[in-house]
C-alpha cells in the first residue's frame, strides 16, 4: 500500500508549515527591518535636536522595540484581511486606503499596547491614559504623520508586489525583467 502519494498530491502546490512559518518570518523581519531604519532615523534626528539644546536622548533600543511590535501590528492586520476587499480597486485608490487603515490599527494597538504595558506596572487605564496628556497636540500629530508617512511606502511596496505577482517586484528592481539577453 502506498500511502505517501495521495498525501503528496493533496499538498501539491501548497506550501508546507515549515515554508510558511519562513515566509512569515521573512516578511516580519523584512517588515520590522524597515520600520526600525524609519525609526532609528526620526529618533536620531530627535537626538540630533535635542543635543543642540543640552539635552542627551539617544534611546538605542526603542526604535527596535517599537519596530519589532509594530511590525507585528501589521502582520496581525494582514492576516485578518484589512482592506483585502479593496484589491480589485485603482492601485493609488488601494495604497492610499490601505495606508491609513494600517495607521488606525497602529493607532488602536499602540494605546491597547500602552494600556497593558501599564496595567503590567500596577498602573489603571485611566492613569494610563492620562500619561497621554503629557505629550502636546503638536507632538501627537507629528508622530501620527511621520507614521503614516513610513507606512506608505511599506503598502505601496507590498501593493506593487500583489499586483505583479509572486517575484514580480524583485524582477523590476533587480533588472532581471528586462528582457534583454545577457
Amino acid at each position: 500500500m502506498n500511502t505517501p502519494a495521495p498525501r503528496d498530491e493533496s499538498h501539491a502546490g501548497k506550501p508546507s508549515r515549515k515554508e510558511r512559518v519562513r515566509e512569515e518570518l521573512r516578511n516580519y523581519a523584512i517588515i520590522a527591518g524597515y520600520l526600525y531604519v524609519c525609526f532609528a532615523a526620526v529618533l536620531f534626528y530627535k537626538s540630533a535636536l535635542l543635543r543642540e539644546e543640552g539635552m542627551n536622548f539617544l534611546p538605542h533600543g526603542l526604535a527596535l522595540t517599537k519596530a519589532l511590535i509594530l511590525g507585528k501590528f501589521l502582520l496581525i492586520g494582514e492576516a485578518v484581511g484589512l482592506g483585502a476587499r479593496l484589491h480589485g480597486s485603482g492601485l493609488l485608490r488601494v495604497v492610499v486606503t490601505r495606508s491609513i487603515l494600517f495607521f488606525l490599527l497602529l493607532v488602536v494597538l499602540s494605546v491597547l499596547e500602552e494600556i497593558v504595558v501599564g496595567w503590567a506596572h500596577g498602573h489603571a487605564v485611566a492613569q494610563t491614559l492620562a500619561e497621554f496628556e503629557k505629550h502636546s497636540v503638536y507632538e501627537m500629530l507629528s508622530v501620527s504623520l511621520l507614521l503614516l508617512l513610513v507606512l506608505i511606502p511599506l503598502i505601496t511596496a507590498k501593493e506593487f508586489t500583489r499586483a505583479l505577482g509572486p517575484g514580480g517586484l524583485s524582477r523590476i528592481v533587480d533588472g532581471s525583467s528586462s528582457g534583454k539577453s545577457g
